[in-house]
């Protein structure tokens, strides 16, 4: 595939990509792999996909914003323990053998989709009052430090990690939840990014196409809600990422 088609793809797997990621998660779980297969070593194909996620973040969190939602101060909080913790997963994901990283991440693949497929509806959380102090605030905030690892480190599929706590331990509504996701990730991510071109792990040219990509799908689905179409998104994430991880294994 020449460079002249590279980017075409690359931008429309990023909007698609983008929106995935801003709406529930598992954008990665295809940016990534591809990048993979246009000839990247995995951590630098790691740390390409990163410049997409920071674009793809600071749009979402605009988006959000100019539509009123938001969960600041608590976003802050436990936006910072994920950074510590994006410290410790960025280095890994820095030092890991591509053989490694790639079974791994093959593996992460197929446990996501399985939560995708398997995943239930959520119960609607409109009337239950939010858990964003106190106690509850201490519990995200230490299982954030570990969501900053992983996210860190490989970042795919972590926005369905995301939403199973927030609703959760805090009782935010999946609209502030995801408002939630989008700004924490942000804020790891920066120091993530820092750590992979400290380590001139990132290929600038494929990142920032990608990102275009990534920022267009990610403005679009936090301004708008996107529920149609559920079904469909499900079946293709499934033979797409299976077949990309199947790929991974044996690459």
């Amino acid at each position: 595939m020449g460079f002249e088609y590279d980017w075409i793809v690359l931008i429309i797997i990023g909007v698609f990509a983008g929106a995935l990621n801003t709406i529930a998660g598992g954008g990665s779980l295809i940016t990534l792999p591809f990048l993979i297969f246009l000839g990247l070593p995995p951590a630098i194909a790691n740390g390409t996909n990163r410049i997409a996620i920071l674009f793809q973040t600071a749009s979402a969190v605009s988006g959000f914003k100019s539509k009123g939602v938001s969960s600041f101060p608590f976003s802050l909080y436990i936006g910072a323990s994920a950074f510590v913790g994006s410290i410790i997963g960025a280095q890994i994901a820095v030092d890991i053998k591509g053989e490694t990283f790639n079974k791994i991440l093959s593996i992460v693949m197929l446990v996501v989709v399985a939560l995708i497929v398997f995943k239930k509806q959520s119960t609607s959380l409109e009337n239950i009052a939010e858990r964003t102090t106190g106690k509850h605030l201490y519990i995200a905030i230490i299982a954030f430090f570990f969501v900053g690892i992983y996210g860190g480190f490989i970042n795919a599929g972590i926005g369905f990690i995301m939403l199973l706590i927030l609703p959760m331990i805090n009782k935010l509504s999946l609209v502030k939840a995801n408002a939630t996701k989008v700004t924490v990730a942000f804020i790891y991510t920066t120091i993530a990014v820092a750590i992979f071109i400290f380590n001139d792990k990132i290929n600038w040219k494929y990142g920032l196409i990608l990102a275009i990509g990534n920022s267009t799908g990610a403005w679009l689905a936090s301004r708008y809600s996107v529920k149609k179409g559920d079904g469909f998104i499900r079946i293709t994430l499934l033979v797409i990422v299976s077949g990309m991880a199947v790929k991974l294994w044996f690459f």
